[in-house]
C-alpha cells in the first residue's frame, strides 16, 4: 500500500490530506489553530478520530512526539536526538522494537519492526510538507500515518529551533 501525506497549501491549523495512489482521499489530518505542541488529529473521512499526534512540550537533548489513542492513551513515543549525524527515531510501542532510520539529509526513511523492514517513507521536495508512505499490506495504516505525521512534527520543530538559533 502506498499513501501520500501532504499539508494543505494554506492552513492556519497545519492540516493536511492523506491520499492513495489514484489521488483519492483516504484520511484527514487536522491540526489545532494554536498549540505549542503541534497537536494533530488523524481522522477518517467521516470524522472519526483514529490517533492524536503531538510533540512533547519541553525536552532536553531529544525531540519527542507522542502518538495517542482517541482517549489520550500513549500508543507510541518517538525520540530523536538533537545532535545526530543521521536521522534516527527510536519508538516505544506495544508492537515491538520499532525504529525509523533516515539518511543524513532526512529525505529517505526505512521503517523497521523487530529488525525487519515493514515500510518506507520518502520526503518529497516541496514548498509544503509532503511524504510518501509505502507500507506492507498487513500493517495498521492509521498507526503508521500517525507515525509519519509525528516525524513531520519533529522535523518542523527542528527547523523552527534552527531558525530561532540563527536569528
Amino acid at each position: 500500500m502506498e499513501l501520500t501525506i501532504r499539508d494543505k497549501w494554506i492552513s492556519l491549523r497545519e492540516s493536511g490530506k492523506v491520499k492513495d495512489l489514484k489521488g483519492n482521499d483516504v484520511l484527514n489530518v487536522q491540526g489545532k489553530f494554536w498549540t505549542f505542541t503541534k497537536k494533530k488529529f488523524i481522522k477518517t473521512l467521516d470524522g472519526e478520530v483514529k490517533y492524536i499526534v503531538r510533540n512533547k512540550f519541553w525536552t532536553l537533548f531529544h525531540y519527542k512526539a507522542y502518538v495517542l489513542s482517541p482517549d489520550g492513551k500513549v500508543e507510541a513515543l518517538l525520540t530523536n536526538k538533537i545532535f545526530s549525524l543521521h536521522d534516527r527515531y527510536l519508538i516505544d510501542t506495544k508492537l515491538g522494537k520499532l525504529e525509523i532510520k533516515g539518511n543524513i539529509l532526512g529525505y529517505d526513511y526505512h521503517i523497521l519492526l523487530n529488525d525487519k523492514e515493514v515500510g518506507h517513507v520518502a520526503r518529497k521536495i516541496s514548498l509544503r510538507d509532503s511524504f510518501v508512505l509505502s507500507l506492507d499490506d498487513d500493517q495498521d495504516m492509521y498507526f503508521f500515518v500517525a507515525l509519519v505525521v509525528a516525524l513531520g512534527n519533529i522535523s518542523k520543530q527542528k527547523a523552527e529551533d534552527t531558525a530561532a538559533a540563527m536569528s
